[in-house]
Protein backbone atom coordinates (compact mmCIF):
# COMPACT_ATOMS: atom_id res chain seq x y z
CA UNK A 1 0.00 0.00 0.00
CA UNK A 2 1.01 3.57 -0.77
CA UNK A 3 2.64 5.74 2.09
CA UNK A 4 0.08 8.09 2.10
CA UNK A 5 -0.12 9.98 5.63
CA UNK A 6 -3.45 10.26 6.46
CA UNK A 7 -4.43 14.00 8.17
CA UNK A 8 -5.26 13.32 12.07
CA UNK A 9 -9.20 13.47 12.87
CA UNK A 10 -11.64 12.30 15.35
CA UNK A 11 -13.14 8.28 14.50
CA UNK A 12 -16.66 8.30 14.07
CA UNK A 13 -18.66 4.50 13.73
CA UNK A 14 -21.44 4.55 10.99
CA UNK A 15 -23.55 1.34 12.09
CA UNK A 16 -20.14 -0.33 13.05
CA UNK A 17 -18.22 1.32 10.02
CA UNK A 18 -15.03 2.95 11.52
CA UNK A 19 -14.55 6.72 9.99
CA UNK A 20 -11.35 8.58 9.99
CA UNK A 21 -7.65 8.69 10.74
CA UNK A 22 -6.36 5.11 10.79
CA UNK A 23 -9.63 3.39 9.74
CA UNK A 24 -9.82 3.10 6.17
CA UNK A 25 -11.40 4.88 3.88
CA UNK A 26 -14.83 3.59 3.10
CA UNK A 27 -16.32 3.66 -0.08
CA UNK A 28 -19.66 4.85 -0.02
CA UNK A 29 -23.03 5.08 -2.88
CA UNK A 30 -26.28 6.12 -3.16
CA UNK A 31 -30.14 4.02 -4.23
CA UNK A 32 -31.89 5.85 -7.09
CA UNK A 33 -35.45 3.88 -6.36
CA UNK A 34 -38.27 5.26 -4.71
CA UNK A 35 -37.68 4.53 -1.19
CA UNK A 36 -41.57 4.35 -0.68
CA UNK A 37 -40.95 0.96 -3.17
CA UNK A 38 -39.67 -1.18 -0.39
CA UNK A 39 -38.91 -4.67 -2.82
CA UNK A 40 -36.86 -1.91 -5.48
CA UNK A 41 -34.69 -0.33 -2.79
CA UNK A 42 -34.17 -3.72 -1.04
CA UNK A 43 -32.68 -5.26 -4.27
CA UNK A 44 -30.71 -2.07 -5.26
CA UNK A 45 -29.15 -1.76 -1.93
CA UNK A 46 -28.15 -5.25 -1.91
CA UNK A 47 -26.66 -5.16 -5.00
CA UNK A 48 -24.74 -2.23 -3.87
CA UNK A 49 -23.36 -3.91 -0.89
CA UNK A 50 -22.37 -6.95 -2.81
CA UNK A 51 -20.29 -4.69 -5.33
CA UNK A 52 -18.86 -3.70 -2.22
CA UNK A 53 -20.31 -0.53 -0.60
CA UNK A 54 -19.69 -0.16 2.42
CA UNK A 55 -22.68 2.70 3.61
CA UNK A 56 -25.76 3.49 1.22
CA UNK A 57 -27.76 6.06 1.65
CA UNK A 58 -31.46 6.35 0.76
CA UNK A 59 -33.85 9.28 -0.01
CA UNK A 60 -36.28 10.13 3.02
CA UNK A 61 -37.78 12.90 1.46
CA UNK A 62 -41.63 12.53 2.26
CA UNK A 63 -43.82 10.45 4.90
CA UNK A 64 -44.22 7.44 2.47
CA UNK A 65 -40.20 7.11 2.36
CA UNK A 66 -39.81 7.62 6.28
CA UNK A 67 -42.47 4.81 6.64
CA UNK A 68 -40.38 2.36 4.78
CA UNK A 69 -37.11 2.77 6.12
CA UNK A 70 -37.68 0.57 8.88
CA UNK A 71 -39.19 -2.63 7.19
CA UNK A 72 -35.88 -1.97 4.39
CA UNK A 73 -33.23 -2.17 6.91
CA UNK A 74 -35.29 -5.02 8.51
CA UNK A 75 -35.53 -7.18 5.14
CA UNK A 76 -32.30 -6.27 4.34
CA UNK A 77 -31.43 -8.11 7.38
CA UNK A 78 -33.69 -10.94 6.84
CA UNK A 79 -31.43 -11.58 3.83
CA UNK A 80 -28.32 -11.01 5.72
CA UNK A 81 -27.48 -7.81 4.22
CA UNK A 82 -25.88 -5.46 7.23
CA UNK A 83 -24.49 -2.21 5.62
CA UNK A 84 -25.07 0.78 7.48
CA UNK A 85 -28.36 2.89 5.97
CA UNK A 86 -27.99 6.56 6.08
CA UNK A 87 -30.84 8.73 5.58
CA UNK A 88 -30.87 11.87 3.42
CA UNK A 89 -33.08 14.78 4.78
CA UNK A 90 -33.45 18.20 2.83
CA UNK A 91 -36.37 20.59 3.80
CA UNK A 92 -38.59 18.46 6.25
CA UNK A 93 -35.99 16.03 8.07
CA UNK A 94 -36.95 17.74 11.32
CA UNK A 95 -40.63 16.80 10.98
CA UNK A 96 -39.87 13.18 9.28
CA UNK A 97 -37.26 11.93 12.10
CA UNK A 98 -39.71 13.11 15.09
CA UNK A 99 -43.38 11.36 13.29
CA UNK A 100 -41.29 8.19 12.20
CA UNK A 101 -39.07 7.61 15.14
CA UNK A 102 -39.15 4.00 13.56
CA UNK A 103 -37.12 5.66 10.97
CA UNK A 104 -35.03 7.60 13.12
CA UNK A 105 -33.70 4.61 14.90
CA UNK A 106 -33.39 2.56 12.01
CA UNK A 107 -30.88 4.54 10.47
CA UNK A 108 -27.59 4.37 10.74
CA UNK A 109 -26.33 8.17 9.92
CA UNK A 110 -28.43 10.87 9.18
CA UNK A 111 -27.18 13.23 6.36
CA UNK A 112 -28.37 17.06 7.03
CA UNK A 113 -27.84 20.06 4.72
CA UNK A 114 -27.60 23.40 6.77
CA UNK A 115 -28.76 25.30 3.61
CA UNK A 116 -32.02 23.98 3.50
CA UNK A 117 -32.95 22.34 7.01
CA UNK A 118 -34.04 26.05 7.82
CA UNK A 119 -34.80 28.25 4.87
CA UNK A 120 -36.58 31.60 5.62
CA UNK A 121 -36.18 30.74 9.27
CA UNK A 122 -34.19 33.79 11.57
CA UNK A 123 -33.70 30.77 13.93
CA UNK A 124 -32.28 27.27 13.71
CA UNK A 125 -34.77 25.36 15.34
CA UNK A 126 -35.13 22.91 13.03
CA UNK A 127 -31.60 21.99 12.93
CA UNK A 128 -31.55 21.85 16.48
CA UNK A 129 -35.26 19.03 16.12
CA UNK A 130 -32.71 16.99 13.92
CA UNK A 131 -29.66 17.37 15.90
CA UNK A 132 -31.85 16.24 19.22
CA UNK A 133 -32.96 13.28 17.57
CA UNK A 134 -29.73 11.91 16.77
CA UNK A 135 -28.61 12.72 19.91
CA UNK A 136 -31.58 10.98 21.57
CA UNK A 137 -30.93 7.73 19.21
CA UNK A 138 -27.03 8.45 19.09
CA UNK A 139 -26.81 8.48 15.65
CA UNK A 140 -23.77 10.23 13.51
CA UNK A 141 -24.65 13.32 10.94
CA UNK A 142 -22.93 13.79 8.05
CA UNK A 143 -23.30 17.78 7.85
CA UNK A 144 -23.35 17.99 4.02
CA UNK A 145 -23.02 21.62 2.37
CA UNK A 146 -23.71 21.92 -1.20
CA UNK A 147 -22.39 24.75 -3.23
CA UNK A 148 -26.20 24.09 -5.41
CA UNK A 149 -27.69 24.83 -2.04
CA UNK A 150 -25.94 27.52 -0.04
CA UNK A 151 -27.43 28.91 2.70
CA UNK A 152 -28.17 32.21 1.11
CA UNK A 153 -28.04 34.44 4.31
CA UNK A 154 -24.73 33.60 4.87
CA UNK A 155 -23.43 34.12 1.36
CA UNK A 156 -25.60 37.01 0.86
CA UNK A 157 -23.90 38.55 4.02
CA UNK A 158 -20.06 37.76 3.26
CA UNK A 159 -20.62 38.75 -0.47
CA UNK A 160 -21.79 42.04 1.65
CA UNK A 161 -18.91 41.98 3.88
CA UNK A 162 -16.43 41.38 0.63
CA UNK A 163 -17.55 44.13 -1.13
CA UNK A 164 -16.88 46.62 1.04
CA UNK A 165 -13.31 45.21 0.79
CA UNK A 166 -10.19 47.46 -0.04
CA UNK A 167 -9.41 44.89 -2.64
CA UNK A 168 -12.40 42.36 -2.80
CA UNK A 169 -12.03 38.65 -3.72
CA UNK A 170 -13.21 36.69 -6.47
CA UNK A 171 -16.81 35.83 -5.93
CA UNK A 172 -15.64 32.37 -6.67
CA UNK A 173 -13.50 32.58 -3.34
CA UNK A 174 -15.89 33.98 -1.14
CA UNK A 175 -18.30 31.14 -1.75
CA UNK A 176 -15.96 28.81 -1.55
CA UNK A 177 -15.03 30.24 2.13
CA UNK A 178 -18.66 30.68 2.57
CA UNK A 179 -19.37 26.54 2.20
CA UNK A 180 -16.46 26.06 4.62
CA UNK A 181 -17.91 28.79 7.45
CA UNK A 182 -21.46 26.98 6.91
CA UNK A 183 -19.64 23.42 7.25
CA UNK A 184 -17.65 24.65 10.29
CA UNK A 185 -20.36 26.92 12.08
CA UNK A 186 -22.79 24.28 11.53
CA UNK A 187 -20.65 21.55 13.31
CA UNK A 188 -20.04 23.83 16.05
CA UNK A 189 -23.84 24.37 16.73
CA UNK A 190 -24.22 20.54 16.67
CA UNK A 191 -22.07 19.87 19.17
CA UNK A 192 -23.17 22.86 21.63
CA UNK A 193 -26.60 21.18 21.49
CA UNK A 194 -25.06 17.40 22.51
CA UNK A 195 -23.48 15.82 19.73
CA UNK A 196 -19.50 14.53 20.48
CA UNK A 197 -16.82 15.45 18.30
CA UNK A 198 -17.01 11.90 16.59
CA UNK A 199 -20.49 11.68 15.76
CA UNK A 200 -19.60 14.74 13.27
CA UNK A 201 -18.96 14.22 9.84
CA UNK A 202 -18.39 17.12 7.42
CA UNK A 203 -18.50 17.60 3.61
CA UNK A 204 -18.26 20.37 0.90
CA UNK A 205 -19.94 19.14 -2.36
CA UNK A 206 -19.00 21.25 -5.49
CA UNK A 207 -19.17 19.91 -8.83
CA UNK A 208 -15.76 21.62 -10.36
CA UNK A 209 -12.79 19.53 -9.73
CA UNK A 210 -10.38 22.66 -8.92
CA UNK A 211 -13.23 23.83 -6.56
CA UNK A 212 -13.10 20.44 -4.61
CA UNK A 213 -9.41 20.72 -4.31
CA UNK A 214 -9.70 24.10 -2.95
CA UNK A 215 -12.71 24.17 -1.05
CA UNK A 216 -11.10 20.78 1.13
CA UNK A 217 -7.66 22.08 1.27
CA UNK A 218 -9.51 24.65 3.16
CA UNK A 219 -12.11 22.07 5.13
CA UNK A 220 -8.95 20.17 5.87
CA UNK A 221 -6.92 22.96 7.44
CA UNK A 222 -9.38 24.52 10.15
CA UNK A 223 -11.16 21.20 11.46
CA UNK A 224 -10.25 17.44 12.54
CA UNK A 225 -13.42 16.10 12.18
CA UNK A 226 -13.74 13.36 9.12
CA UNK A 227 -14.15 14.48 5.59
CA UNK A 228 -16.91 12.99 3.46
CA UNK A 229 -15.67 13.54 -0.69
CA UNK A 230 -17.37 13.54 -3.64
CA UNK A 231 -17.71 15.66 -6.76
CA UNK A 232 -22.11 16.37 -5.98
CA UNK A 233 -23.29 16.24 -10.03
CA UNK A 234 -20.12 14.36 -11.47
CA UNK A 235 -21.46 13.48 -14.87
CA UNK A 236 -22.10 10.56 -16.97
CA UNK A 237 -19.72 7.91 -18.38
CA UNK A 238 -16.21 9.03 -19.33
CA UNK A 239 -16.63 12.96 -18.05
CA UNK A 240 -17.73 11.60 -14.53
CA UNK A 241 -15.48 8.97 -13.53
CA UNK A 242 -12.16 11.46 -15.14
CA UNK A 243 -13.26 14.27 -13.24
CA UNK A 244 -13.98 11.76 -9.82
CA UNK A 245 -10.61 10.53 -10.25
CA UNK A 246 -8.98 13.67 -10.95
CA UNK A 247 -10.48 15.63 -8.39
CA UNK A 248 -10.33 12.83 -5.50
CA UNK A 249 -6.92 11.51 -6.77
CA UNK A 250 -5.51 14.99 -5.73
CA UNK A 251 -6.71 15.60 -2.12
CA UNK A 252 -6.81 11.56 -1.22
CA UNK A 253 -3.14 11.88 -2.15
CA UNK A 254 -2.79 14.65 0.51
CA UNK A 255 -4.13 12.99 2.50
CA UNK A 256 -7.53 14.43 3.03
CA UNK A 257 -10.33 12.00 2.69
CA UNK A 258 -12.16 9.84 5.17
CA UNK A 259 -15.56 8.40 3.25
CA UNK A 260 -15.57 8.88 -0.72
CA UNK A 261 -18.45 8.51 -3.15
CA UNK A 262 -18.29 8.86 -7.06
CA UNK A 263 -21.67 10.06 -8.28
CA UNK A 264 -22.33 8.84 -11.55
CA UNK A 265 -25.31 9.63 -13.46
CA UNK A 266 -26.15 6.27 -15.20
CA UNK A 267 -27.14 5.70 -18.76
CA UNK A 268 -31.16 4.95 -18.64
CA UNK A 269 -31.73 1.35 -16.90
CA UNK A 270 -27.73 1.70 -16.41
CA UNK A 271 -25.87 -0.51 -13.64
CA UNK A 272 -25.82 1.70 -10.44
CA UNK A 273 -22.86 -0.59 -8.67
CA UNK A 274 -20.30 1.49 -11.26
CA UNK A 275 -20.18 3.98 -9.18
CA UNK A 276 -18.99 1.86 -6.84
CA UNK A 277 -16.42 0.19 -8.88
CA UNK A 278 -15.02 3.15 -9.77
CA UNK A 279 -14.91 4.77 -6.20
CA UNK A 280 -12.40 1.03 -5.73
CA UNK A 281 -10.27 1.44 -8.32
CA UNK A 282 -10.14 4.91 -7.55
CA UNK A 283 -8.59 3.91 -3.90
CA UNK A 284 -7.07 0.74 -5.59
CA UNK A 285 -4.90 3.01 -8.24
CA UNK A 286 -3.48 5.07 -5.39
CA UNK A 287 -2.22 2.03 -3.82
CA UNK A 288 -4.75 3.09 -0.56
CA UNK A 289 -6.70 0.05 -0.26
CA UNK A 290 -7.48 -3.13 -2.94
CA UNK A 291 -10.75 -4.52 -3.45
CA UNK A 292 -9.94 -6.51 -6.12
CA UNK A 293 -7.33 -8.56 -8.18
CA UNK A 294 -5.82 -6.30 -11.14
CA UNK A 295 -5.48 -7.19 -14.34
CA UNK A 296 -2.88 -5.25 -16.11
CA UNK A 297 -3.36 -5.03 -20.31
CA UNK A 298 -1.68 -3.51 -22.79
CA UNK A 299 -3.77 -1.05 -25.19
CA UNK A 300 -2.85 -2.83 -28.25
CA UNK A 301 -1.41 -1.69 -31.34
CA UNK A 302 -0.35 -2.68 -34.99
CA UNK A 303 1.36 -5.73 -33.25
CA UNK A 304 -1.93 -6.85 -32.36
CA UNK A 305 -4.59 -6.58 -34.64
CA UNK A 306 -5.96 -9.80 -33.49
CA UNK A 307 -8.52 -9.06 -30.38
CA UNK A 308 -8.12 -11.88 -28.42
CA UNK A 309 -5.69 -11.15 -26.39
CA UNK A 310 -8.39 -8.10 -25.35
CA UNK A 311 -11.25 -10.84 -25.15
CA UNK A 312 -9.08 -12.91 -22.91
CA UNK A 313 -8.41 -10.15 -20.78
CA UNK A 314 -12.13 -8.98 -20.40
CA UNK A 315 -12.91 -12.50 -19.55
CA UNK A 316 -9.85 -12.60 -16.73
CA UNK A 317 -10.88 -9.22 -15.30
CA UNK A 318 -14.78 -10.60 -15.21
CA UNK A 319 -13.81 -14.08 -13.60
CA UNK A 320 -11.79 -12.08 -10.82
CA UNK A 321 -14.88 -9.56 -9.99
CA UNK A 322 -17.08 -12.62 -9.92
CA UNK A 323 -14.77 -14.50 -7.98
CA UNK A 324 -14.14 -12.33 -5.62
CA UNK A 325 -16.98 -12.65 -3.40
CA UNK A 326 -16.26 -16.03 -2.56
CA UNK A 327 -12.69 -15.81 -2.68
CA UNK A 328 -12.73 -12.47 0.34
CA UNK A 329 -14.27 -15.16 2.50
CA UNK A 330 -11.96 -17.68 1.88
CA UNK A 331 -8.77 -16.52 0.90
CA UNK A 332 -6.88 -13.48 2.93
CA UNK A 333 -4.92 -10.86 0.96
CA UNK A 334 -6.28 -12.30 -2.65
CA UNK A 335 -7.30 -8.37 -3.42
CA UNK A 336 -3.63 -7.77 -3.84
CA UNK A 337 -3.16 -9.82 -6.41
CA UNK A 338 -2.01 -8.43 -9.49
CA UNK A 339 -2.58 -9.96 -13.13
CA UNK A 340 -0.84 -9.31 -16.69
CA UNK A 341 -2.27 -10.21 -19.85
CA UNK A 342 -0.20 -8.60 -22.77
CA UNK A 343 -0.67 -8.77 -26.57
CA UNK A 344 2.68 -9.40 -28.02
CA UNK A 345 6.45 -9.91 -27.10
CA UNK A 346 7.63 -6.56 -26.61
CA UNK A 347 6.38 -5.61 -22.84
CA UNK A 348 4.86 -8.75 -22.38
CA UNK A 349 7.48 -10.93 -21.09
CA UNK A 350 8.47 -8.10 -18.95
CA UNK A 351 4.73 -7.25 -17.63
CA UNK A 352 4.33 -10.59 -16.85
CA UNK A 353 6.97 -10.83 -14.62
CA UNK A 354 5.87 -7.92 -12.51
CA UNK A 355 2.70 -9.50 -12.31
CA UNK A 356 1.92 -12.67 -9.83
CA UNK A 357 0.68 -13.88 -12.63
CA UNK A 358 1.58 -12.91 -16.06
CA UNK A 359 0.39 -13.98 -19.89
CA UNK A 360 1.81 -12.82 -22.79
CA UNK A 361 -0.08 -13.91 -26.01
CA UNK A 362 1.20 -13.87 -29.62
CA UNK A 363 1.45 -10.85 -31.64
CA UNK A 364 0.75 -10.77 -35.06
CA UNK A 365 3.27 -12.86 -37.20
CA UNK A 366 4.81 -13.99 -33.68
CA UNK A 367 4.94 -17.99 -32.97
CA UNK A 368 1.63 -19.05 -31.91
CA UNK A 369 2.42 -19.49 -28.07
CA UNK A 370 1.85 -17.85 -25.38
CA UNK A 371 4.14 -18.64 -22.15
CA UNK A 372 3.10 -18.22 -18.53
CA UNK A 373 5.22 -16.58 -15.79
CA UNK A 374 3.97 -17.29 -11.90
CA UNK A 375 5.67 -14.86 -9.38
CA UNK A 376 8.52 -13.42 -12.11
CA UNK A 377 9.25 -17.03 -13.24
CA UNK A 378 8.34 -18.75 -16.52
CA UNK A 379 6.05 -21.69 -14.93
CA UNK A 380 4.58 -22.98 -18.77
CA UNK A 381 3.48 -22.25 -22.39
CA UNK A 382 0.21 -22.51 -23.47
CA UNK A 383 -1.08 -22.92 -27.23
CA UNK A 384 -3.95 -24.23 -28.79
CA UNK A 385 -7.69 -22.88 -28.33
CA UNK A 386 -8.43 -23.23 -24.85
CA UNK A 387 -5.09 -20.91 -23.36
CA UNK A 388 -7.93 -19.43 -21.86
CA UNK A 389 -9.76 -22.28 -19.96
CA UNK A 390 -5.94 -23.55 -19.02
CA UNK A 391 -4.70 -20.03 -17.78
CA UNK A 392 -8.18 -20.00 -15.45
CA UNK A 393 -7.15 -23.40 -14.49
CA UNK A 394 -3.32 -22.01 -12.97
CA UNK A 395 -5.16 -18.66 -11.80
CA UNK A 396 -7.11 -21.04 -9.29
CA UNK A 397 -4.54 -22.69 -8.30
CA UNK A 398 -2.21 -20.07 -7.80
CA UNK A 399 -4.80 -19.01 -5.49
CA UNK A 400 -5.60 -21.77 -3.53
CA UNK A 401 -1.99 -22.28 -2.94
CA UNK A 402 -0.49 -18.73 -2.23
CA UNK A 403 -3.60 -17.23 0.04
CA UNK A 404 -3.84 -18.45 3.03
CA UNK A 405 -7.35 -20.11 3.67
CA UNK A 406 -9.28 -17.57 6.24
CA UNK A 407 -10.90 -20.36 8.44
CA UNK A 408 -7.38 -21.63 9.03
CA UNK A 409 -6.03 -18.17 10.36
CA UNK A 410 -8.98 -17.99 12.78
CA UNK A 411 -8.30 -21.00 14.04
CA UNK A 412 -4.92 -20.52 14.92
CA UNK A 413 -5.98 -17.30 16.42
CA UNK A 414 -8.22 -18.91 18.46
Amino acid sequence: MANIQRRKTVTASIGGVRVGSDAPIVVQSMTNTDTADIPSTVKQVAALARAGSELVRVTVNNEEAAAAVAPIVEELAAQGVRVPIIGDFHYNGHILLKKFPACAKALAKYRINPGNVGIGRKDDSNFRTMIDVAVENQKPVRIGVNWGSLDQVLLTKMMDENSRRAEPKEARDVMMEAMVVSALNSAELAEKYGMRPEQIILSAKVSGVQDLIDVYRALAARCNYPLHLGLTEAGMGAKGIVASSAALGVVLQEGIGDTIRVSLTPAPGGDRTEEVRVGQQILQSLGIRSFTPQVTACPGCGRTTSTFFQEMAEQIQSYLREQMPLWKDRYAGVEEMKVAVMGCIVNGPGESKHANLGISLPGTFEEPKAPVYVDGRLFTTLKGDKIVAEFRQILDEYVESHYAAKEKEEAVAR
